[in-house]
């Protein structure tokens, strides 16, 4: 005889092509909501596309599961607290719900935990690694899956080649690799791009410097510290250069030959045999990006980062640069300023907006190209190449104006339909990043600190501590657990204050974004509780569920049940403390209900079921983690 309760939540499952972004089969929100908008439906002449998007869920859980703002509604001639009052009266009794309860005007709803239960965890068990990701939302077409999917271009890190990652470049690192995690989670077709600093008169600067104080074998050794340490040299040359070229110029003294012999026309005339492919100069240049990237990927790795490509500023061909200045031109855009050419933006967009636009510099009067011509090529370059639907750039927002500028000129320039698939991702800034010693630091300085910190911590526990098969290794995803998780526990654009100890604690606060290493912790312990069971993951899948009565284990599976919508949330947003902030919920709950709910010891079926609730909830842990870019730890 059928299960009628199973009947109906297969019906559950059903998508509804006339709502928008409502997928039920893969997150079980949306099956509630359909049932509730259909069900309002019938006590209105609503229809149920407009009471759908307006059912949102409770963060805290104490308040309800769904709640629906009956004044949101508009209805006209009725008092939203007396319709919400007869519609929750009206409200028929179903094997989902529980009758709505009102909170002002307002409906609030509370799903029934056996049919939940029942819902949502065989579909987390069933697929594990894949729960909580929906990749019908990177279909370019739902209705026609053979059209394809969608594909984003995430551009993050870019350092400038032979120079030491600094905070900015970090935070790109980090939040860049964080979305394109959650687009491919997503069903996006992903292409992570490392735009490179690689080109420039800096290039010509540095390589004058190595000719001073190179050494080939320190460069091998460890080439960004090198050249690093070469460009401070150059450049404390350089200013004592320009000092003087002032002091002479002051004093009425001729400063003709500092002016044209010195290291900044050095510099200058460098970069140009470089742009002009003089072949030593090329030589050096490329050795010095070789080398670069090398070490680079050193730390991607660490930081669980790849790139599908390392492109750069010198990739972008003068034909891409020359067909926007051609477009520039067409429209009278371009004109020429002391021999260079720009863009004055208080001329061609009126008010405020253009005066803020201030001007952009296209080519120097030398003819050599800018960064911001090259990002303008470089724009148009991928846009042929990858044929991508969306494409976003992630960096700071003090770089605001340049890519303001730059989507401005696609606009000025006709490519609107072009403007319209880029944005800006931006983040506000590290402060107080030093080390324990107090020193101004660079990513691999950071990541060794606060790794040699967590081992500190970690052997003040002996006995755990001789567990532990590879500490060292342990004690580095720990410290980078701590950066990215302190990176992210507030808002992108906001500044944070880098704080090392606090980063590196193991403790948390309920209800708020936990320490990397808490994070760590509740994935460990429920890993080790898992090991020690003696229930085997394949046995979990038959268990009863009508067994998880107590109140701790309906929380967990409630929590369980908002992941998929917590992703569809962030996927709009694109914080990454919004799954942060449901993580510290979720393992607060499954950390405050072990001495509870008991597994070893158990009757054996209590022991499964409870098994069942606990590798779920590992499960959606480490999907979590995963997303934000950390390595889940199995033991602590």
């Amino acid at each position: 005889m059928d299960d009628p309760l199973a009947t109906r939540l297969q019906k559950l499952d059903i998508d509804e092509p006339g709502i928008p972004e409502c997928f039920p089969s893969t997150n079980p929100l949306d099956a509630y909501r359909i049932e509730i908008a259909n069900t309002i439906s019938q006590l209105s002449h609503l229809q149920p596309h407009v009471i759908y998007p307006l059912l949102k869920r409770y963060s805290s859980l104490d308040k309800g599961d769904l709640s629906l703002p009956v004044p949101a509604l508009n209805i006209k001639d009725e008092q939203p607290h007396i319709l919400a009052s007869r519609w929750a009266d009206q409200f028929p009794e179903s094997p989902f719900l529980f009758r709505p309860t009102l909170s002002g005007s307002f409906l609030v709803f509370h799903f029934k935990p056996k049919p939940l239960a029942l819902r949502v965890l065989p579909s987390v068990l069933k697929n594990r690694t894949g729960w909580g990701s929906n990749p019908l939302l990177g279909l370019k077409d739902i209705k026609d899956a053979s059209k394809g999917r969608k594909r984003i271009v995430v551009e993050f890190s870019s350092p400038n080649i032979a120079m030491r990652f600094h905070q900015g470049h970090l935070r790109s690192t980090i939040i860049g690799g964080f979305l394109a995690n959650l687009y491919e989670a997503s069903g996006w077709d992903v292409v992570r791009l490392n735009y490179l600093g690689d080109w420039g008169k800096q290039y010509g600067l540095l390589a004058l410097g190595y000719k001073l104080f190179g050494d080939d074998k320190a460069l091998e050794d460890d080439p960004t510290q090198h050249l690093y340490d070469i460009y401070v040299k150059i450049n404390s040359l350089l200013d004592q250069e320009r000092a003087e070229i002032e002091r002479l110029e002051t004093e009425g003294k001729d400063a003709t030959k500092l002016r044209t012999e010195g290291l900044d026309e050095q510099a200058r005339k460098y970069f140009k045999s470089m742009c002009d492919d003089d072949p030593d100069a090329i030589s050096t240049w490329k050795r010095f990006r070789e080398l670069s990237i090398q070490k680079y990927k050193e730390a991607y790795k660490r930081l669980n980062i790849h790139f599908d490509e390392f492109a750069g500023e010198s990739f972008v061909q003068e034909s891409s640069m020359k067909s926007v200045q051609d477009q520039l031109e067409a429209r009278g855009l371009l004109e020429e300023s002391d021999g260079a050419s720009i863009v004055k933006f208080s001329k061609h967009v009126s008010g405020k907006e253009g005066r803020a636009l201030k001007t952009a510099v296209i080519r120097k009067n030398d003819g050599t190209s800018l960064y911001f011509t090259r990002d303008l090529g470089a724009l148009f370059e991928r846009d042929a190449r990858y044929k991508f639907d969306r494409m976003i750039y992630v960096a700071a927002a003090k770089q605001g104006l340049h890519f303001n500028q730059l989507f401005k000129l696609m606009e000025l320039t006709g490519n609107n339909e072009l403007r319209s698939r880029i944005s800006h991702v931006d983040f506000g800034m590290v402060l107080g990043m030093s080390t324990r010693k107090g020193t101004v630091v660079f990513l691999d300085d950071v990541l060794k600190d606060v790794g040699e910190k967590m081992h500190e911590v970690m052997r003040k526990n002996a006995a755990k501590y001789a567990l532990i098969k590879y500490p060292e290794r342990t004690a580095d995803i720990l410290g980078i657990s701590s950066v990215i998780v302190q990176d992210m526990k507030g808002k992108r654009v906001k500044n944070y204050l880098f704080n090392i100890e606090a980063m590196t604690s193991f403790e948390g606060k309920g209800g708020g974004p936990y320490r990397g290493p808490y994070l760590q912790y509740s994935h460990a312990r429920v890993c080790s509780l898992l090991s020690n069971a003696g229930v085997l993951a394949s046995e979990t899948e038959s268990a009863n569920l009508d067994l998880l009565v107590e109140p701790q284990a309906i929380l967990v599976v409630r929590l369980l049940a908002q992941y998929p919508d917590i992703i569809q949330k962030t996927l709009k947003k694109l914080e990454p403390v919004t799954i942060l902030e449901y993580l510290s919920h979720l393992t607060h709950a499954v950390n405050s209900s072990y001495d509870v709910l008991h597994v070893a010891g158990s009757e054996p079926e209590l022991k499964k079921a409870r098994a069942a609730l606990y590798e779920a909830a590992k499960c959606v842990i480490s999907n979590a983690m995963k997303i934000l870019g950390l390595t889940p730890l199995e033991r602590l």
